[in-house]
């Protein structure tokens, strides 16, 4: 079985392809198994130490409607002793008002069921003017922008993934 166990929604398609390359660059799926939260079972979350989360934030700073619908299964979940990482797919353009809230709703959940938070990230070279996903000045997770910054999110995800190795200890 993988260490890692990245549990995603996704409604266009584009946090399903982050999914992907994040689970390349940690190695494969020897490393990371993917979980499309459409599928999940409560018991899914129990096989792993390391989690990552990603959503997409929908409409008005809103979870996509996979995540919304999974959300009250959050509570019958003990993510005590787990560490957990977050990365979503936002328009900082667009809705700059809340960009990357389904982000920081998932993560501000999870910590309080127990999950300890790994892998903050700069808020340096995003243009937005709020989001519920920003904790002591830096995301809570990885905040990727298809629409406007597509061709840094490479980039993004390599470096976000390498302080992942360290921070989960892989």
């Amino acid at each position: 079985m993988s260490k890692v166990g990245l549990f995603f929604g996704t409604t266009t398609g584009k946090t399903e392809s982050v999914a992907e390359i994040i689970q390349k660059e940690f190695g494969g799926e020897n490393v990371v198994t993917l979980h499309n939260i459409i599928d999940v079972d409560d018991s899914d979350f129990e096989d792993y130490q390391y989690l990552i989360i990603g959503c997409p934030t929908w409409n008005i700073g809103e979870l996509q409607s996979d995540w919304e619908g999974y959300f009250p299964e959050l509570d019958n979940i003990d993510f005590s002793g787990k560490k957990v990482a977050y990365f979503g797919t936002g328009d900082q353009v667009g809705y700059a008002d809340n960009f990357q809230d389904a982000m920081g709703i998932l993560e501000e959940k999870i910590t309080e069921l127990g999950g300890t938070t790994v892998g903050y990230w700069s808020k340096d070279g995003y243009d937005f003017n709020e989001s519920k996903a920003l904790r002591n000045g830096k995301f809570v997770g990885l905040a990727l922008d298809e629409d406007n910054q597509s061709d840094l999110t490479d980039e993004r995800i390599k470096a976000w993934v390498a302080q992942l190795k360290r921070e989960f200890g892989l």
